[in-house]
C-alpha cells in the first residue's frame, strides 16, 4: 500500500463538528466513482469498495457476501432509500469510522485550504464498546473550547434529543449549523451531567503557535500544535527555523488536546525532528507493513520534550510514538487517546462520499496503540479543576511554570540539555 498525500486520513479522529472537517482530508479522484443512474448501483459500489479495501478480511466476523445478497435483493425507487440501506449495511461492520456521507455531509468533510471553519470546533468519536458519542478534543480557541467542553466528555443529548443509538453522522447533522445560532449539549463527565449552550461561529484555525521562552532549562522553543491539518507541516517548518535562528537550547512540543488529522502531516513533522529511522508502519488487510522513514533532513537535533494528554489522538500519537521509540524525545503528561486506524475517503459520482478503515498503524517499535494510547515517560496528571483553570479561566498560566505539565517538561528538558541530548526517560 502506498501512502499518498491525497488518499489517507486517520480514522481515529472521527468527525470534526464544523462545516469543514479538517481531520478528514484525503479525497480520491472523482473518476474513480462508478455510480451512474441506478440507486442499486450505488449500494453495490459501496459494498465493492469495502470488499476490496476494508482492513479486516473477516469484516469483523461478518458474512459480507450475505450482506450483499440481502441489500441487492431490495428494490430502490430513489437515492434516499439507497442511502438508508448503505448506512444499515455499513453499521453491520460495527466500525464507527467506516461510514457513508450523503452529498451534503460529504461536502462538509471537504477542507478549505484557507483553514476557515464554521461550527463549534469539536472532534467526536463513537466508543467502540459502549457506542456512546465521546469528545476526542475541542479545538483550541473555538466556541466548544471556550464553553468548557473537555476530552472524554460523553455526549448524552443534543438540543434535548438523546444520543442513544446515534452515530457520528447523525450527531454532526444535529450539532452543525449556521454562524451565531446555538446548540445545546448535555454531557457526562466522570458521572456528572453538565449542560452547555454553544454558539456556532466562523473559525479561522492556524495549527501552529510558537514562542521563545526563557525558562530554568535555558532559552527554550515552545511550539503548540493544535491539529494536523493541510498547512500544519508548513507552519511547523517555519516555527522551527525561526526558533533555531534564535539559538534555542531545546524544545517543548505541546500536543495536548490535539485530536489528530492528516497522516502525511504527522510524517512530515516527524521528519523535522528525526534524522534517521522509522516513523510509522501502516498495516493493511494483507498484513504487509508499509513503513514511512526519516529522510535525513531533520531541521534540529536539539533535545525535545513532548506534552500529551487524553485528548492527544491519532496523528498526535503517531508523532509522539515516533519520537519516543526513536529515543528522540521524552514524553510528558498522561496516557493518550488510543486510536490507531487509517481511513481512505473517496467521493461517489452523485456527490456522496465513503470513508473506509483500510489500515492499522504501529509505532516504530511495533506497538499497536489502538484502544490503549501512548504511555508517557513521565506521568503528570491534572485534575479537572486544574484543567479548567489552565485552559479556560486563566489561559495566561498555560505553558508557564504555573502549568504543572509544562513545568515538568521544562525540568526534564533541562536534564536533557545538560546531558547533551541523551534521552533518559524518567519513570
Amino acid at each position: 500500500m502506498v501512502i499518498t498525500r491525497n488518499g489517507l486520513v486517520l480514522g481515529a479522529t472521527a468527525v470534526t463538528l464544523t462545516t469543514i472537517a479538517v481531520t478528514s482530508l484525503g479525497i480520491h479522484s472523482q473518476g474513480q466513482a462508478l455510480f451512474k443512474e441506478s440507486p442499486k448501483e450505488l449500494v453495490d459500489e459501496v459494498w465493492q469498495i469495502v470488499q476490496r479495501q476494508y482492513v479486516d478480511g473477516t469484516f469483523n466476523k461478518l458474512d459480507w457476501q450475505a450482506v450483499r445478497r440481502e441489500y441487492l435483493s431490495k428494490s430502490y425507487t430513489n437515492k434516499q432509500e439507497a442511502y438508508k440501506s448503505i448506512r444499515e449495511m455499513l453499521k453491520k461492520l460495527d466500525d464507527p469510522y467506516t461510514r457513508f456521507m450523503d452529498p451534503e455531509e460529504f461536502k462538509n468533510m471537504q477542507v478549505d485550504t484557507s483553514g476557515e471553519l464554521i461550527g463549534i470546533g469539536i472532534t467526536i468519536s463513537q466508543d467502540e464498546k459502549t457506542k456512546q458519542l465521546v469528545v476526542i478534543a475541542p479545538i483550541e480557541d473555538t466556541p466548544a473550547f471556550k464553553a468548557g467542553i473537555l476530552a472524554k466528555d460523553k455526549i448524552l443529548k443534543i438540543d434535548g434529543k438523546s444520543t442513544k443509538g446515534m452515530d457520528t453522522t447523525q450527531a454532526v447533522s444535529l450539532i452543525r449549523g449556521e454562524p451565531n445560532t446555538t446548540v445545546s449539549l448535555t454531557v457526562d463527565r466522570n458521572g456528572q451531567q453538565k449542560d452547555f449552550q454553544i454558539k456556532r461561529a466562523r473559525i479561522e484555525i492556524h495549527p501552529v503557535k510558537y514562542s521563545q521562552k526563557q525558562t530554568p532549562a535555558g532559552n527554550t522553543g515552545y511550539i503548540r500544535l493544535n491539529q494536523f491539518s493541510a498547512n500544519a507541516a508548513k507552519e511547523m517548518q517555519s516555527a522551527i527555523k525561526d526558533l533555531e535562528s534564535k539559538k534555542v537550547a531545546g524544545y517543548v512540543l505541546d500536543l495536548r488536546g490535539n485530536p489528530g488529522g492528516l497522516l502525511f502531516a504527522s510524517v512530515d513533522i516527524a521528519r523535522m525532528f528525526i534524522n534517521s529511522g522509522t516513523i510509522v508502519s501502516t498495516i493493511p488487510r494483507q498484513g504487509q507493513a508499509e513503513k514511512e522513514v526519516a529522510n535525513g533532513r531533520a531541521l534540529t537535533n536539539k533535545p525535545v520534550v513532548v506534552l500529551v494528554d487524553k485528548g492527544s489522538a491519532s496523528a498526535s500519537e503517531i508523532l509522539s510514538g515516533a519520537l519516543q521509540d526513536n529515543k528522540r524525545a521524552v514524553i510528558v503528561g498522561t496516557q493518550t487517546f488510543g486510536k490507531g486506524l487509517v481511513q481512505s475517503v473517496r467521493p461517489l459520482d452523485d456527490g456522496s462520499g465513503l470513508a473506509v478503515t483500510i489500515a492499522r498503524y504501529h509505532t516504530p517499535s511495533g506497538r499497536d496503540i489502538n484502544k490503549h494510547g501512548i504511555d508517557p515517560d513521565v506521568k503528570v496528571d491534572l485534575t479537572d479543576a486544574q484543567k479548567q483553570e489552565l485552559w479556560l479561566r486563566d489561559r495566561d498560566k498555560l505553558a508557564t511554570l504555573a502549568d504543572p505539565q509544562f513545568a515538568k517538561a521544562v525540568e526534564v528538558l533541562g536534564k536533557e540539555i545538560a546531558g547533551k541530548g541523551t534521552t533518559r526517560a524518567e519513570k
